[in-house]
């Protein structure tokens, strides 16, 4: 390549752009080591070059210019033959007239039109214009905007070093993630191709930097229109925010929001950045104000609207919000019905929350858009796997480890299938997958070590249970040692035997010991009240916040008056109330919710509950005195729309409503039919006062009784210490024990209510007392 130097014209630029399409042949964005030698070999037909003397050249170039090699695999990139050209190592009129190419200059077709031949349409910035500036509503609209992009990529390259660690951050859900077409980019589990650069504010680079940032912004600020320094603030924070310089980029979005405050791109850019440098409630403020000017001329931002319900489902659902994100998903995909990441998300949100069929459905159009997306076939699997259908989700595991062989997400939930139903090696084998790609992956050493021991290869469980110990002590970890001492123990309870009677053998010592019946309906509720988290909230708190919540009254089909709440707003009241769960329990904690509670009080399916109804039934498995919790849940019933006001009563007929709806949810021994009937017998103006109430409530086959032995095996769960055993399973006792009278022996009130006793003990009769140990 010979040595002159050219002025940087559109011509010359067109001029570099066709050679380097020429020997792209691969069309892969770049020159590798082949295609730059037979560039070479092609603009200098007189010499004959030696492969030693063309590896020489080949090294001189990629070593100088590796900024423009993103990838050595693809090799130089367009901006990067510019510039070689533009430091002189080449002549491309001489270049470009050796390859014969037709000249721009009098091409009749110089300029083709991007929508006839997209792959020909010119560069307008090909040597330092990113990706971006040919999106839709986000590109560069004015020329000198052009040279403020270049002196800023010159400044950020020549003032600040690249960091080479190209790995965007595991825990990221997304980290530049949004690009401008409708779509968004998961670079969680992506390469950043451009790389970051290294912040070091006191570095005398940096603050040189930041004087010549400065300088730009200055002369953006003097431009003659508004519409040119908007346009020039924005390009500089795109610019700055691709480098991942986030701190920079807020300031400059932040500028063009006070020269155009309508405009909805920069309210976009400042959400983005703002989730980037760890501030979610304040991205979504801003995603929340670019909805609200998209909205209102939906036609101009027809593009970006999908992306902006996208992101803003992302956030919400990094605060556990699954119902309002999957909300804004779905509103993505009807605006744009090919977005199929929307679909992806879609789908993910809706198994959250346990909407398996529908979240199946999106999946399913996910990967029928994009049959190559192996996050979707991953969760697809586990919809599958949730739904039972363990045949398709083997399928779909597979199919995203198919496409990505190290999908660690893929890899780990097919363990899991595995070990849920008994394939133990094969559940082995995909946990030892993923620690071979991530050793530190304590979960998946733990599982290993539980798959190992029903494979009954205790020698290698154990090892495996000792790596994870020396990985982490987190909580757990003690649910899954328990499992493990289950097993064991399994084995042994095995070997002293037990047997199970007909419940008429157990008999109760006195008045004061709880039928077995009523200890597992209890128990039943204990479990429902630790997996929707209520337990752990006292009473007092719901209560402030339903008298402190503003819903106009209405009316349900059956005339009944309520106040109804639309579940996406309801989540984001426990979310409030729930600040404290972390984000998992959270949205463990709605699922439960959702799935035991609300499908009961929106048996119609439309998206609404009665929110006074709501807080009386959860009243009772919140957390505080009994007496509390039984007010709070008739204030509760008090609040409810009432057209023959009374002090200190409630309708009869909203009483009888409220103890079938706690029959349906917690004791699952009345279908749905009998909350319709309540209405022909009631009187309809009756009322009843607190102390009636009370006497509804405490009935054991109508009403809530129970509620004292609930309370008992709350108080059994505080205790840690205990030297009494049940007799059957051998675990310690805590909480409720039940001794039998003759024979001596003492029961958990698990084995207890299923009618568990040791074999050695087996007769006709068994009298039991309760104990209570604290």
């Amino acid at each position: 390549m010979a040595t002159a130097r050219g002025g940087v014209t559109p011509a010359r630029r067109e001029k570099v752009r066709r050679i380097f399409e020429r020997f792209d042949a691969n069309r892969d964005g770049g020159l590798d080591r082949s295609e730059m030698a037979a560039l070479v070999a092609a603009v200098n037909p007189s010499v004959h070059f030696t492969q030693a003397q063309v590896d020489a050249i080949l090294d001189e170039v990629f070593r100088s210019y590796a900024d423009f090699i993103p990838d050595p695999a693809v090799g130089l990139s367009l901006a990067g033959l510019l510039r070689t050209y533009d430091d002189g190592a080449g002549d491309v009129d001489r270049d470009f007239a050796a390859l014969s190419i037709l000249d721009p200059a009098t091409d009749p077709n110089s300029n083709p039109s991007p929508a006839a031949d997209p792959d020909l349409a010119p560069d307008p910035n090909p040597r330092l214009a990113p990706a971006w500036v040919s999106s839709p509503n986000h590109g560069i609209a004015h020329e000198n905007t052009w040279r403020v992009v270049e002196d800023l990529e010159f400044a950020i390259r020549s003032r600040i070093r690249a960091s080479r660690s190209n790995v965007v951050a595991k825990d990221s859900i997304l980290f530049d993630g949004f690009s401008d077409n409708g779509w968004s980019t998961d670079l969680s589990r992506e390469l950043d191709r451009n790389g970051a650069f290294v912040r070091d504010e006191n570095s005398m680079e940096f603050r040189a930097f930041l004087k010549q940032l400065k300088e730009i912004r200055d002369r953006v600020d003097r431009a003659p229109t508004t519409e040119e320094a908007f346009d020039g603030h924005m390009a500089i924070g795109r610019t700055l925010y691709d480098r991942k310089l986030f701190p920079e980029a807020l300031e400059s979005f932040q500028r063009a929001v006070e020269l155009r405050p309508s405009d909805v791109r920069p309210h976009f850019r400042i959400g983005n950045t703002l989730w980037s440098l760890g501030r979610p409630s304040e991205a979504k403020e801003s995603y929340l104000i670019a909805l609200e000017s998209a909205e209102a001329d939906s036609l101009r931002w027809s593009s970006l609207l999908p992306q902006i319900h996208v992101n803003l489902g992302i956030v919400m659902e990094g605060e556990g919000l699954l119902i309002n994100a999957s909300e804004h998903y779905r509103e993505a995909a009807i605006l744009c019905p090919t977005h199929y990441r929307a679909l992806k998300l879609l789908g993910s949100a809706l198994f959250g929350v346990g909407q398996y069929a529908p979240a199946e459905k999106a999946l399913e159009e996910a990967v029928l858009l994009k049959p190559d997306y192996a996050d979707a076939h991953c969760d697809l699997g586990s919809v599958r796997h949730a739904m039972g259908d363990d045949e398709g989700a083997v399928l779909a595991f597979q199919k995203a480890i198919d496409l990505k062989p190290n999908h660690l997400d893929a890899l780990y939930n097919l363990g899991g299938l595995f070990k849920d139903v008994g394939r133990y090696h094969r559940a082995a084998e995909m946990y030892g997958r993923v620690l071979a790609v991530r050793p530190d992956h304590w979960r998946a050493q733990l599982n290993r070590a539980v798959s190992m021991l029903g494979a009954g290869e205790a020698e290698e469980a154990k090892k495996a249970l000792t790596e994870a110990f020396k990985m982490t002590k987190r909580v757990e970890l003690y649910d899954a040692i328990v499992h493990l001492k289950h097993l064991q123990r399994k084995s042994q309870v095995d070997g002293l035997g037990w047997v199970v009677v007909v419940a008429a053998k157990f008999k109760l010592a006195n008045e004061k010991t709880t039928d077995r019946k009523y200890v597992a309906d209890a128990l039943w509720i204990r479990d429902l009240q630790k997996t929707t988290k209520l337990g752990r909230f006292d009473v007092s708190l719901w209560k402030k916040e339903m008298e402190g919540t503003e819903i106009p009254g209405s009316y349900a089909g059956n005339r009944v008056p309520q106040r109804s709440i639309r579940k996406a707003a309801l989540e984001v009241l426990l979310r409030k109330l729930l600040s404290n769960l972390k984000v998992e329990s959270f949205q463990g904690s709605v699922k439960a919710i959702d799935e035991k509670i609300w499908a009961v009080l929106d048996v119609a399916g439309s998206g609404k509950v009665d929110l006074a109804m709501f807080f009386a039934i959860i009243a009772p498995i919140c957390a505080g005195p009994p007496e509390k919790r039984k007010r709070a849940a008739f204030d509760a019933l008090m609040w409810r729309p009432n057209e023959h006001e009374a002090q200190g009563q409630i309708a009869k007929v909203d009483a009888s409503v409220y103890f079938r709806y706690l029959r349906v949810i917690y004791f699952g021994s009345q279908g749905f039919t009998d909350l319709i009937e309540v209405h022909g017998g009631e009187e309809e103006n009756a009322k009843v006062s607190f102390r009636e109430f009370l006497s509804m409530f405490d009935d054991m086959d109508h009403g809530f009784g129970i509620l004292n032995t609930l309370v008992k095996l709350e108080a059994g769960d505080r205790v840690h210490r205990s030297r009494y055993s049940c007799a059957v399973c051998q675990y310690r006792i805590s909480g409720l024990m039940f001794k039998e009278t003759t024979s001596r022996f003492c029961l958990c009130s698990s084995c207890y209510s299923e009618c568990k006793v040791p074999s050695a003990y087996e007769k006709e009769e068994y009298k039991f007392k309760e104990c209570q140990i604290e």
